[in-house]
């Protein structure tokens, strides 16, 4: 499949505006660049959604959450409960960099989006950000009603990093019996540190997410190749991953880490997870992030957030 035009004239933007490679940088560089990036491509904000700034208590301090609720939805509505980790390779991306694909999750799906400010490497190194993500999940699960959410109808997800953590607290979940989640949306999860598959030689640069940048996240995130095995850093390596909740797995086409994705997806359906495998073959990572330029970014979020919906019978 060809890569969609509309990426390629962004890739060439990018390109011609000399924009430095993200493996380059410092990491506070790399997190100034993303939110520069990110903003023009996101879209617009949406004026249907609700939002609250609040901090949570966690292990090493209290997190950062924003709670969007749907305006249109009843005040004394009970939501059913997406609890959200954003991109950027556990060192980059923070709550502003996904605003607006919160905001669409929570119109389209008519949800409660509590999105997670997890701390970041390497002022923070695995597993504070995997730590942080079920410090969250337990909140958001005990104090259910008092954010207008339903706690019984809990999922989790994320795109890339996020994924990888909403994939991790899934098993952490199902390990420790509670709390139930319902659905898992793991939006072109990396699931494998480890990883040497046929999507990262073949999309190794030229498409946004290069080898060369998940090397520089992997070496901030999880220094020691002890950590990257171990599945809460790789949950690809966990034994079984039978008795998780049922998933949604999207991946894109361009992307090193499709292989990984799609094979997380095949190995859920043979641990006996229902799993839904859906791959946008002609894009690249990170087109969550462009509803504002991308109409399949646009039906992307839709269809995710459509499915967190119905697996939840909201």
């Amino acid at each position: 499949m060809a890569l969609d035009p509309t990426i390629r004239l962004l890739l060439d933007a990018a390109i011609a505006a000399g924009r430095p490679a993200l493996h380059t940088l410092s990491p506070v560089d790399a997190r100034t660049m993303m939110r520069d990036t990110r903003a023009p491509i996101q879209g617009p904000i949406l004026d249907t959604v609700a939002q609250e700034d609040r901090k949570i208590p966690g292990p090493s301090g209290e997190i950062p959450v924003r709670i969007y609720r749907p305006k249109a939805a009843a005040a004394d509505a009970r939501l059913p409960i997406l609890v959200f980790f954003h991109g950027g390779g556990w060192v980059i991306g923070d709550i502003e960099t996904h605003h607006t694909v919160c905001q669409r999750f929570a119109q389209d799906g008519n949800l409660l989006v509590v999105s997670v400010d997890y701390r970041l490497a390497p002022e923070h190194r695995y597993p504070a950000a995997v730590d942080d993500c079920w410090a969250a999940t337990q909140w958001v699960a005990a104090n259910a009603a008092s954010i207008g959410g339903d706690a019984s109808k809990l999922a989790v997800g994320g795109d890339s990093a996020g994924g990888n953590l909403a994939a991790i607290v899934s098993l952490l979940a199902r390990d420790a019996g509670a709390p139930k989640i319902g659905f898992q949306c793991l939006i072109y999860p990396a699931v494998d540190a480890l990883a040497n598959t046929g999507s990262m030689a073949r999309n190794a640069e030229g498409y946004l997410l290069t080898t060369a940048a998940m090397k520089y996240f992997y070496d901030h995130y999880a220094p020691n190749p002890a950590d990257r095995a171990d599945w809460r850093c790789s949950p690809l390596r966990a034994a079984t991953l039978a008795g998780v909740a049922p998933a949604m797995v999207i991946t894109a086409g361009f992307d090193p880490l499709r292989d990984e994705g799609a094979d997380y997806a095949r190995r859920l359906a043979a641990d006996g997870v229902r799993v839904e495998y859906v791959e946008f073959g002609s894009l690249i990572h990170g087109f969550f992030g462009m509803p504002g330029v991308l109409p399949q970014a646009r039906r992307g979020i839709t269809t995710a957030a459509q499915a967190i919906r119905e697996a939840l019978g909201g």
